[in-house]
């Protein structure tokens, strides 16, 4: 008891100041090293006070995939915006449990897919932005037409003194000073609160969001607040004290500052495992909003997985909306197969061995009723059918069952216990336990004998190393189209900015421009060693008949071509090109670069520019 008894002096002194609800304008920071000793774990402070719970009318999702998730991972195409934001559409319903998605706006490429978003017309998601604290970036919020952006406004002193050399009062002014040019331009803000579990909440939080609750009642638009628990510092725990406490953030937002629970979000990271937990504990105490990404995906280990969320918000609500959850799997299989993502495969609801078993007592239990084992009719709800891993005893027509539901082999394609393949597949089975095998058969193992028995039900490693390439090839040239002496159509600029690309990533054997009319315009930029190869290549050649070149004129997207021979050096090639626009958009030549496939395929990572 001596130690909690300490505890509470400490936390008495800490947070005797607590209720004035005033800026506290202090001189140093203060870093809390009682509850975060840099060189230590940080300290989970409990002030033995209970919240009751007490959750918004409306529980929502908002999303930030395209975002926080991209920060994480290799950039997303615009053609994968596109097809990800149409299933994040179909998952949330027409109804909108997925009620936003914010981007970036800063590249054309943001842009792009913005405008790509938009134009499909949906209720649901709503597009928003999301900018840093100053006026020059709400612009790009105006010229995109979006009525809502997120502004990035740190609050914690870490951020405040450390990271910006400021202090608390030039700091909320400054950030007052951007919401209400939003305000004037007539855009909704809302505020992230950054590294708000670190965050002096009523020295600097509260006063905050006071003055933006009396902003919002002046001009008469709602400002949102998001707080963000930018390291994964909040806790779930009865009694446990602020800043960490998510319930209290929460509750003093509601309470003390008077922000009402619809405009507020919470946004978890995951390092401490504790992102679905806190998100759903900030729902159950009034927060509307919970902002998330596709599998996780986010800084360092990650936010608050939407799927997740989804199920938590049938769970804690009860209702069925019209969330159509197979697309959750549907999901899992664009970022595997499309994006080349490895999910592990015990990934809840998304991961192939996720509703699996391989205890032989388990594995007896499904086979005569799957509700034994399995958390749900995952058939059902997520088109995942529950799989058992097979022994000895699983027969012929367990592996064709096998077979069918680890494929998704359906109708003609459905394969019988008589299949060839099947019996091949049985007979080693049993040569495994005839060799005294007393383990079920893992289903990395079956994949693995599958493969080699059945290869026409699988996509070759080489077809997954195709797709690997031609996404490698296209994001390297999405990013050498945005260089401004790239868009100068001067070749004067041009070609040494070619020529180092070149030197960079040294499996591009040939790269050029053309202007709007096909002529190419710069000389021959090639490596070293292939340069008397491309002799014959010169200045000034007509090259409109290329497929290269059409292609992204008609469409103004990236192009990747087929896998074919050069002519120049007999390597086995690819030629991505893409569209050079000025500064008003338009397409006013071509880039092209011929990539060798063997030397671009050993890299495990496309290089920055």
């Amino acid at each position: 008891m001596a130690k909690w008894d300490n505890r509470r002096r400490v936390l008495a002194r800490r947070h005797s100041d607590f209720w004035k609800h005033q800026l506290q304008n202090v001189a140093e920071p203060n870093l809390m090293r009682e509850v975060f000793p840099y060189d230590e774990v940080p300290k989970i402070d409990f002030d033995f006070t209970l919240m009751d719970i007490d959750p918004a009318d409306t529980l929502m999702i908002t999303d930030t995939t395209f975002r926080d998730g991209q920060q994480a991972r290799a950039p997303y195409t615009v053609k994968q915006i596109e097809d990800i934001f149409g299933m994040l559409h179909r998952l949330g319903g027409q109804r909108g449990l997925i009620r936003q998605s914010e981007f970036f706006l800063y590249s054309r490429k943001d842009r792009e897919a913005v405008g790509a978003c938009l134009a499909k017309g949906y209720r649901y998601p709503r597009v928003t932005a999301w900018i840093r604290a100053n006026v020059e970036d709400l612009e790009l919020v105006r010229q995109m037409g979006l009525k809502e952006t997120g502004i990035l406004t740190s609050v914690s002193d870490y951020h405040i003194f450390l990271k910006l050399g400021s202090d608390r009062k030039k700091i909320m002014d400054q950030y007052l000073t951007i919401v209400k040019a939003a305000l004037n331009k007539g855009i909704a803000p809302r505020c992230h609160f950054e590294d708000v579990t670190r965050a002096s909440i009523f020295g600097f939080c509260v006063p905050f969001a006071l003055e933006l609750m009396k902003l919002r009642e002046e001009s008469g638009i709602d400002i949102k607040i998001r707080l963000c628990d930018t390291l994964g510092l909040g806790v779930t725990y009865p009694g446990a004290a602020m800043p960490r406490s998510v319930c209290k953030v929460v509750r003093a937002m509601i309470d003390d500052a008077g922000v009402p629970g619809r405009l507020l979000e919470w946004h978890g990271h995951n390092d401490f495992h504790k992102a679905l937990i806190n998100a759903s504990t900030a729902w159950l105490y009034g927060c509307s909003g919970v902002n998330g990404t596709l599998l996780g995906f986010g800084e360092r280990t990650g936010n608050t997985p939407i799927e997740a969320l989804v199920i938590e918000y049938l769970g804690l609500t009860g209702r069925t909306e019209d969330v159509d959850l197979s697309v959750i799997t549907e999901i899992g299989e664009y970022f595997s197969k499309v994006l080349g993502y490895h999910i592990p495969p015990n990934y809840p609801f998304v991961g192939n061995d996720f509703n699996a078993t391989s205890a032989g007592i388990h594995a007896d239990g499904l086979v005569k009723n799957e509700e034994i084992y399995n958390i749900f009719n995952t058939e059902k709800l997520l088109n995942k059918p529950v799989t058992i891993i097979l022994t000895n005893s699983s027969g012929k027509a367990g592996v064709a069952h096998w077979v069918n539901s680890r494929l998704k082999l359906t109708g003609d394609q459905k394969l019988d216990k008589r299949h060839p393949g099947v019996d091949k597949i049985y007979k080693w089975i049993m040569q495994q336990y005839e060799d005294g095998r007393n383990t079920s058969i893992s289903n990395e193992e079956m994949e693995h004998i599958s493969r080699r028995y059945l290869p026409e039900h699988f996509v070759s490693e080489f077809d997954l190393l195709k797709q690997k390439v031609r996404d490698q090839s296209a994001h390297l040239v999405e990013q050498l189209l945005e260089i401004p002496e790239i868009r100068s159509m001067d070749p004067n600029h041009q070609e040494p900015m070619l020529q180092k690309f070149l030197e960079q990533n040294p499996f591009i054997q040939f790269i050029y421009m053309t202007d709007r009319n096909g002529i190419k315009i710069t000389k021959n930029i090639t490596q070293i060693y292939d340069r008397a190869k491309y002799e014959t290549f010169q200045l000034g050649e007509d090259l409109s008949n290329r497929s290269w070149f059409i292609e992204p004129m008609h469409d103004g997207r990236i192009h990747v071509s087929d896998f074919y021979t050069s002519r120049f050096t007999k390597a086995l090639c690819i030629t991505v090109s893409g569209p050079v626009r000025n500064t008003e958009d338009e397409i006013v030549g071509i880039l092209g670069a011929d990539i060798r496939f063997e030397d671009i395929a050993k890299m495990d990572n496309s290089p920055d520019i």
